[in-house]
């Protein structure tokens, strides 16, 4: 696969000015040139482009001359001329990949390697931002040799399901990377949980918004602390279509190893959930908010959620991401399917989980928890998660309305 893209990169019409270019795509998605920009100096490329829709997309590096290479569901990329060349950009070219795919191609005087990617998405479309320092030959080299990746081989449109929540758009994630700024959470070798869980985040959410189908909020951005009632907030302002609150926490006592899963429950499954759901609370007291009087409110949130259909989409959520982590074979917990009285759990409108990634308690969770690749692994395991739910959940939607 690896030669073939090498290849396609050599031989497809990339031309600028190719007559009827717009008109052999479907525009599925169309470039806004006036909104988009290419800033190029000897130290930094800043490329931002302002596209109708969010599409799933990817970016690579290719050698021989050293590329930039954006593949994306189709778009239509009139106007993309306007962009470059601009030294150290040496042309810009763009044009189908193949039926349904559409490439952007940046050429460069040499070795540049990506600092940050990210697709922003907004009520007028999206906006895919990419920035590129200088870098090494050997770090370039090493870059443009790796292979595809898997599920990029461009499948045909039709091939490509289209997942809609109920109401239509995107579906909703809200990411809650757990703990952060005066509460770091769980601590080892100079590592919190908070910082760990906030890099987590951030990968899931370039992934779901490559994905093209998610729009994604998070709680925090930033080594902030922010309330659990306020995290709950956050996702009905964001009317999510579902929480997933990240953590991986740190336990003295009880068997603590492997990914778990937790809903909430009146009652804890185990003594270890009673004190993870504790622990998590009692962050928010030792940062000076008083808890006391939320009893009730977490009783009456219980009760409301067994007269709704609420909690059984939350265990098919909860389900469905224990299902995808062991198909990824990634180790869990000898118990994945937990609950506890989690306070970030109790909207009752929104199917809420809480994801332990592991424990920093274990030696082989915190080596693995600082792994890129793991965690890249683990990325992927949670979209096809949310995928399969999704497509389970808008069924039996449809199959439940009048």
């Amino acid at each position: 696969m690896y030669r073939l893209l090498r290849r396609l990169a050599l031989i497809l019409p990339f031309a600028l000015g190719q007559p009827g270019l717009a008109q052999d795509l479907s525009a599925l998605a169309r470039l806004d040139a006036g909104r988009s920009s290419l800033r190029a100096t000897s130290q930094a490329v800043d490329l931002s482009l302002a596209i109708s829709q969010p599409v799933p997309w990817r970016v690579r590096f290719l050698d021989s001359p050293p590329r930039l290479v954006l593949d994306a569901r189709e778009i239509d990329w009139t106007g993309v001329a306007a962009l470059g060349p601009d030294a150290p950009v040496m042309a810009v070219r763009a044009g189908t990949f193949r039926p349904g795919w559409s490439r952007l191609v940046v050429e460069l005087d040499g070795p540049w390697v990506l600092v940050s990617s990210e697709m922003v998405t907004a009520d007028d479309g999206a906006m895919i931002r990419l920035q590129l320092q200088p870098g090494d030959a050997a770090a370039f080299a090493e870059l443009a040799a790796r292979p595809d990746l898997p599920g990029w081989e461009a499948p045909d449109p039709a091939e490509v399901p289209v997942l809609l929540p109920q109401g239509g758009g995107a579906i909703r994630v809200v990411l809650d990377p757990g703990h952060g700024g005066i509460d770091p959470g769980a601590e080892r070798d100079g590592q919190t949980e908070a910082a760990l869980m906030l890099t987590f985040a951030r990968e899931l959410k370039e992934l779901l918004l490559r994905d093209g189908r998610f729009s994604v909020t998070m709680t925090r951005d930033d080594d902030v602390f922010v309330p659990l009632e306020t995290r709950t907030s956050i996702a009905r302002n964001a009317e999510a279509d579902l929480l997933l609150s990240l953590h991986a926490d740190a336990l003295a006592e009880g068997e603590a190893q492997g990914a778990t899963v937790y809903t909430l429950a009146e009652d804890a499954s185990d003594a270890a959930s009673e004190a993870l759901a504790e622990r998590h609370d009692r962050d928010d007291l030792l940062a000076g908010l008083d808890l006391s009087d939320q009893d009730d409110v977490v009783a009456e949130v219980l009760m409301d959620m067994a007269r709704t259909e609420t909690a059984p989409r939350t265990d098919r959520l909860a389900k469905a991401i224990v299902g995808a982590i062991k198909a990824a074979e990634i180790r869990m917990h000898r118990r994945p399917l937990q609950s506890g009285g989690f306070s970030v759990l109790k909207s009752p409108d929104i199917p809420s989980v809480l994801l332990e990634l592991g424990f920093l308690s274990s030696d082989r969770d915190y080596a693995r928890l600082s792994d890129p690749k793991w965690r890249a692994t683990m990325a992927e395991a949670v979209l096809q998660a949310v995928v399969t739910w999704s497509e389970e959940d808008a069924a039996l939607r449809a199959a439940a309305a009048p």
